[in-house]
């Protein structure tokens, strides 16, 4: 037990340790400790969590149909109910693909998907700088991995001509929108990649893009019109969308492969059906949300080009980075800004790398000017 106290004192005195804020939601605004913050710090980037109008419309829709709280099961056991199977039709239409596979979460899908297509004849390659569930997948896999500094597709290329003949296949993963430094792939570069290259899957992460981005909100693949060149296209309920869970868009191959050998997926109790409904409720809007999507994008760029040398110039998208360094100093930061009624968090090694501590400012669609204003003007002036 010595050793575990060690290594909390060892974190502690990096400015590294964590604990469990006590927080209570209140619209776009946060309260803790008594005090009330604009939530700066929330992937809800919508706003689809705090609208009473749909909630009261879904669950008026609710109460006529049979929808429990618990799937009870597994999918493969009892836990398939048809709510799940009408989402993934409804995804695969969407994205195009011939299958959609609905799962518990963003990190059971990254971590489960590349172990069940990988193996020793596989390798995975990607960027540096990709989420942790998608390193913790890689590594599970027991696959040969490299890594390609972040967006830096020239040294990718050169790994894939030294590698395409030693490989059976090639597993290509990025992210679409990085979730810690809001900067956004170049999928029509790895489109070519994978082009010019035998056997080789692309897998792109688009946890932070579905809802925000694309003319009816499926994600940087649609905006980029690189959908159909993309094998395995993953998503997130849990973010834009205001519910839980995950997908991956692909092919009936892939799909049945990853019912057969997928562990997060054979090993769980599936997401409560009326979860999945809510899910399905929301995703059959976002083509109509157009209009928070630019919102959004007006608002993002407002605060991006107010911290144009702070790390605003890193962000293409609504995750803005706000680079301080050091974690004391990112955590004084921190805290000075929520004296002043923003909840902006330190985010700090080993979630990003060593010496790149910042804040990440998240905003949602449910902001206006007369909130973001006072916020430049507090980190124009540090």
């Amino acid at each position: 037990m010595e050793t575990y106290k060690v290594l909390l004192e060892t974190l502690e005195r990096a400015g590294n340790l964590r604990s469990l804020p006590l927080i209570e939601p209140y619209d776009k605004w946060i309260i803790r400790d008594g005090r009330k913050m604009l939530n700066l710090s929330s992937n809800d980037y919508l706003g689809l969590s705090r609208d009473m109008q749909l909630r009261k419309e879904f669950l008026t829709w609710a109460m006529e149909e049979y929808l429990p709280l618990s799937s009870t099961s597994s999918r493969l056991l009892t836990g398939n109910y048809p709510v799940y199977t009408e989402l993934e039709k409804a995804l695969a239409s969407a994205y195009g693909k011939e299958s959609a596979l609905v799962f518990n979460s963003g990190y059971h899908a990254n971590v489960g998907i590349l172990p069940a297509l990988a193996d020793k004849e596989t390798l995975i390659l990607t960027d540096k700088l990709v989420h942790a569930s998608l390193i913790d997948g890689i590594r599970l896999s027991g696959a040969t991995y490299k890594r390609f500094r972040h967006q830096d597709y020239e040294q990718a290329e050169q790994i894939l001509q030294a590698s395409v003949r030693t490989y059976k296949r090639i597993i290509l993963v990025t992210e679409s929108i990085f979730s810690m430094d809001g900067d956004i792939a170049d999928l029509h570069r790895l489109v070519r990649l994978k082009q010019e290259y035998p056997n080789v899957l692309l897998y792109v992460d688009e946890a932070h893009a579905i809802g925000v981005r694309g003319k009816t909100g499926l994600g940087i693949a649609e905006e980029s019109g690189t959908l159909p060149n993309v094998d395995l296209l993953v998503g997130t309920f849990g973010k834009a969308l205001a519910s839980m869970g995950a997908f991956v868009a692909c092919s009936r191959l892939l799909h049945d492969v990853l019912v057969n050998r997928m562990r997060p997926l054979i090993f769980s109790t599936a997401l409560p059906p009326l979860q999945v409904a809510w899910t399905s409720y929301l995703f059959q809007l976002l083509p109509h949300m157009e209009e928070r999507r630019k919102h959004l994008q007006r608002l993002s760029a407002s605060v991006a080009q107010a911290l144009q040398g702070k790390g605003g110039e890193i962000s293409s998208s609504h995750i803005i980075p706000y680079i301080v360094k050091d974690s004391e100093d990112c955590l004084r930061l921190a805290e000075f800004l929520q004296r002043k009624g923003f909840y902006c968090l330190a985010i700090r090694p080993p979630t990003v790398p060593q010496g790149t501590a910042r804040l990440r400012l998240s905003i949602t669609a449910d902001m206006d000017e007369e909130n973001i204003r006072p916020l430049n003007e507090l980190l124009v002036d540090k």
